[in-house]
């Protein structure tokens, strides 16, 4: 059977791999667009999804994040490969870290704030297991934003309407 980090490292690798498709395909020339006045620009979701699995490193080697302490600053990004490389580098970071880490480093306390406000409390294998659903979950954005520009998308979890012909 395996362990709980041979389970974490064979998703994080499945998601990467659909993650990679997605990115690739975001144009430079739509950086700025959104489908809506409430959405975040094409440019800020995929930099956000390109660095998620950078939150394993962080789950595992930190116990919380102080957006008091830390701000968050996006990376820059010029083109789809900057987005790919920022992606790749979070990949093999988060992937190196989980790597090195045994269950028992799973359990630790993880705290996500602004100062005083406490936006989660969390175990580090449910913050790991959140950075996951998080990146499916702003994946699944960025293809409506590609489906709403007439980019076709690839499958996720079997083929997508645009792998098959009807």
């Amino acid at each position: 059977m395996m362990n709980i980090i041979e389970l974490l490292l064979t998703e994080l690798e499945r998601e990467a791999q659909t993650t990679r498709k997605m990115l690739a395909l975001i144009p430079a020339d739509k950086f700025d667009w959104a489908p809506h006045q409430k959405s975040m620009k094409m440019v800020n979701l995929a930099t956000h999804i390109a660095e998620l699995p950078s939150w394993v490193t962080l789950a595992l080697k930190t116990d919380e994040l102080d957006f008091a302490i830390t701000p968050y600053e996006p990376a820059v990004v010029a083109n789809a490969a900057d987005i790919l490389d920022l992606f790749e580098k979070s990949y093999a970071d988060g992937k190196a870290s989980l790597s090195q880490a045994a269950d028992e480093d799973l359990s630790g306390k993880w705290v996500l704030r602004n100062g005083e406000e406490i936006y989660a409390t969390m175990t580090k294998y449910e913050t790991i297991r959140h950075a996951y659903s998080q990146t499916i979950h702003h994946r699944a954005q960025l293809g409506v934003y590609l489906r709403l520009l007439n980019i076709p998308i690839p499958g996720s979890y079997g083929p997508s309407a645009d792998d098959q012909s009807f």
